[in-house]
C-alpha cells in the first residue's frame, strides 16, 4: 500500500493505493497550510486523515509500504523543515515516508511523474518541473507579493475592480451587484469591514471570491475578463521560467500540464494555452494531485530499494 497526502490552501486530500495502483481509500481534512495557524495543526490533521483511510482499507498505518506527504509552504521556512519531516513518524509508526512541497503532488498526478512542467493554480500558484536530475520551482512567493494567477490573486484584483467601479474610476459592470449580494453589503464601503475586520484578511475566504470574477466576466464584465486573461498569462510565465532553468534541448517538446481550481475557469485555461510557446505540449491532467502523491510514494519506494 502507498499513501499520498496532498496538502492544499483550503483542504488536505489523502489517497491510499495498492501495489497495482488501484485506489483503496480516500479522505479529506482541513488544510495543513500551517503558516497562519502554527505548525501544531499539522500532526492532528495528519492523524485524522491517515486514520480514516487506513480504517477504510482495513489496515493499520504501520502496514503502509511508503508514504509521500506534500505540505504547503514546505521548504519556505528553513527552520521548520526538520520539525515537519519528523511529524508523520508519530502517526505512521515508521520512517518509510518523505515530506516535501505539495507542488510535487500536482506534477506527479498531472504528468504521471514524467519529465515536464506542471502549474498549480488554486488558492495560491506555483510551478514545478523535472528534467532528468534537474528540478525547479517557480512562483509560490505567497499571497502578499506573489502567487500570480491564483484564486487569491484573481479575487484581490476583483475586489480592487469593485472599488474602482463603486467610486467611478471604472464603469460599473456585473461584478458590482454580484459582490454586493454575496457579501451582504449594506453599503459599498462595508466591503472593508467584511474582508479586513470580520474575515481578518483570511486567505482562503478571499480566494473563494474568485468565481465571482469568472461569473461577472461571463456576464459581460470586460474588466473581469481582463483579470482572467492576465491570470492565464501570469501562469504561462511560470512555465517559461521553469523551461529555461530545466535546460531542455533546443527543439525538444516539453510536456506541460496543470492542476488546481483556477484551471476549471475556461478563460484562464484558454489564456494559459495561448500564451505557451510552440515548444510546450499542453496535456490534460492524468490524475488528481492526491493520487499523484500516492504514485510518487510508490516511485520513491522503488528508488530506495
Amino acid at each position: 500500500m502507498f499513501l499520498g497526502v496532498d496538502g492544499g490552501g483550503t483542504k488536505t486530500a489523502y489517497c491510499l493505493i495498492d501495489d497495482d495502483g488501484v485506489v483503496r481509500a480516500r479522505a479529506l481534512t482541513a488544510s495543513i497550510h500551517y503558516l497562519t495557524s502554527g505548525i501544531g495543526i499539522v500532526a492532528p490533521l495528519l492523524r485524522e486523515g491517515i486514520t480514516r483511510v487506513c480504517a477504510d482499507a482495513g489496515i493499520t498505518p504501520d502496514a503502509i509500504t511508503y508514504s509521500f506527504v506534500g505540505i504547503p509552504c514546505y521548504g519556505e521556512v528553513a527552520a521548520d523543515v526538520a520539525a515537519l519531516d519528523a511529524l508523520p513518524a508519530a502517526v505512521l509508526g515508521t520512517g518509510r515516508y518523505r515530506c516535501d512541497n505539495d507542488m510535487i503532488c500536482g506534477w506527479a498526478g498531472s504528468l504521471g511523474a514524467v519529465d515536464g512542467i506542471n502549474v498549480v493554480a488554486g488558492t495560491g500558484s506555483i510551478a514545478y518541473g523535472e528534467n532528468g536530475d534537474r528540478r525547479v520551482r517557480a512562483g509560490g512567493w505567497s499571497e502578499l507579493f506573489g502567487d500570480e494567477g491564483s484564486g487569491y490573486w484573481v479575487a484581490v484584483r476583483g475586489l480592487n475592480t469593485f472599488t474602482r467601479m463603486c467610486d467611478g474610476r471604472l464603469p460599473a459592470g456585473p461584478l458590482v451587484p454580484l459582490l454586493r449580494e454575496t457579501l451582504g453589503l449594506a453599503g459599498d464601503l462595508d466591503v472593508i469591514d467584511v474582508v479586513l475586520n470580520r474575515w481578518q484578511g483570511d486567505r482562503a475566504r478571499i480566494a473563494a471570491l474568485s468565481p465571482l470574477v469568472s461569473a461577472a466576466a461571463e456576464a459581460g464584465d470586460t474588466a473581469c475578463a481582463a483579470i482572467l486573461h492576465d491570470a492565464g498569462h501570469e501562469l504561462a510565465a511560470l512555465v517559461d521560467t521553469a523551461t529555461t532553468t530545466l535546460g531542455f534541448r533546443p527543439g525538444e517538446p516539453i510536456p506541460v500540464s496543470y492542476s488546481g481550481g483556477m484551471f476549471t475557469c475556461p478563460p484562464v485555461l484558454d489564456a494559459f494555452r495561448r500564451a505557451l510557446s510552440d515548444r510546450h505540449e499542453l496535456r490534460t491532467p492524468l490524475h488528481p494531485p492526491d493520487l499523484g502523491a500516492a504514485l510518487y510514494a510508490a516511485r520513491l519506494h522503488t528508488s530506495t530499494r
